[in-house]
């Protein structure tokens, strides 16, 4: 059957009054293993290959908890297939759309309760896991990482694709291999550019650009803004803006109030506070393109230093983002949603005491 019943994503529909012929099951060519992680409606498994023995990473989505939010499933299987397919060029040459720093979806299944997605299999972790593991960590080792996230956001971007949740735990190691490539992962929320205006409120609390929560039309430029706070992350340990008031914490936001606090940025190069300043730039106009930022000196040059920060990165990445509210599940688009409402009634209180008759 089409997904969600529908006639998308390669299926057969009816033909000349004769039924569907009988879809393979995920079970018919792969062997289900163990679990590799949950989620709010799936979770991830581990399978192999029954005709070879590779190994790979299937997303099970339950079809009864997505209830009402199937558009966004369909919306993430579009996106990764835009990234994953193969067109015919001039000569037979086959030309892949895809990118090495971006998790590739082979292919789809379905059955009456579940969604399958067959993935390449990431194993080597989150990125800031793996930090505090490190024995030794530079501002270098910080600007390659964000380069390689540079790429692949420049790369979805002239692809005309918006990812709108850039956020650490969507980072992960491609192996174990110390010298492992980044990988961007989880496209539920990314957006293709010709689908329409992008005006709608989502991301995550914390990363999300100021014109999001300004309720503007936005584009591209959302995604630079989150690499920006991921920068600021790494080269510290805590995020640019925090409260315990999410009222207080979008006030920040919007205003783009963030600062280089003494002793932990001490150390830390002014081409790499640059470099963030030209991401975290709230003038939409101003701020850096993907290109622009892989122009600078702090990703291109020698700008960047080879100080061992290791120590005060991972401790406060220890204590911000270990079990922390940050590494908390959000319904991305509520809270951003509830978010905007405080902060309408919160200026609107404001302007209605501006306006009562002085005493």
């Amino acid at each position: 059957m089409p997904l969600f019943g529908k006639k998308d994503f390669g299926r057969k529909s009816k033909k000349d009054g004769r039924e569907n012929e009988k879809q393979p099951s995920i079970e018919d060519k792969y062997i289900v293993k163990d679990l590799l992680g949950t989620g709010a409606f799936s979770e991830v498994r581990l399978i192999e290959s029954k005709e070879n023995g590779q190994m790979f990473a299937c997303k099970i989505i339950d079809k009864k908890a997505l209830k009402g939010k199937e558009d966004s499933l369909e919306n993430e299987i579009r996106v990764l297939k835009r990234f994953s397919e193969q067109s015919k060029v001039e000569g037979g040459e086959k030309k892949m759309f895809s990118h090495p720093n971006i998790v590739q979806l082979l292919e789809t299944y379905e059955d009456k309760n579940k969604v399958y997605l067959v993935m390449e299999l990431v194993t080597g972790g989150e990125l800031f896991d793996r930090i505090v593991e490190k024995g030794s960590y530079t501002e270098k080792d910080a600007s390659n990482l964000i380069r390689q996230v540079l790429e692949a956001v420049d790369y979805m971007h002239s692809q005309g694709v918006v990812h709108r949740d850039l956020k650490p735990e969507n980072l992960l190691y491609y192996s174990a291999d110390e010298e492992s490539k980044i990988m961007i992962s989880d496209f539920g929320l990314s957006k293709i550019e010709d689908s329409g205006i992008m005006a709608t409120a989502c991301g995550t609390p914390g990363y999300v650009a100021p014109e999001v929560l300004a309720q503007k039309p936005y584009g591209k430029a959302v995604d630079v803004w989150s690499i920006g706070v991921i920068s600021y992350i790494l080269l510290c340990g805590y995020p640019p803006f925090y409260d315990e008031n999410d009222a207080n914490l979008f006030a920040q936001i919007l205003k783009g109030d963030f600062e280089f606090d003494s002793p932990y940025w001490d150390d830390i190069s002014e081409s790499a506070k640059d470099f963030i300043r030209h991401l975290m730039c709230v003038d939409v106009e101003k701020r850096y393109t993907c290109k622009q930022a892989l122009a600078h000196p702090w990703i291109s040059g020698n700008a960047a230093s080879n100080k061992n920060i290791h120590g005060t990165v991972s401790e406060q990445l220890k204590k911000n983002f270990a079990k922390s509210r940050w590494k908390q599940a959000y319904h991305a688009t509520t809270v951003i949603r509830q978010m905007q409402k405080m902060i309408l009634s919160s200026s609107s209180s404001s302007r209605n005491a501006n306006q009562q008759p002085k005493q």
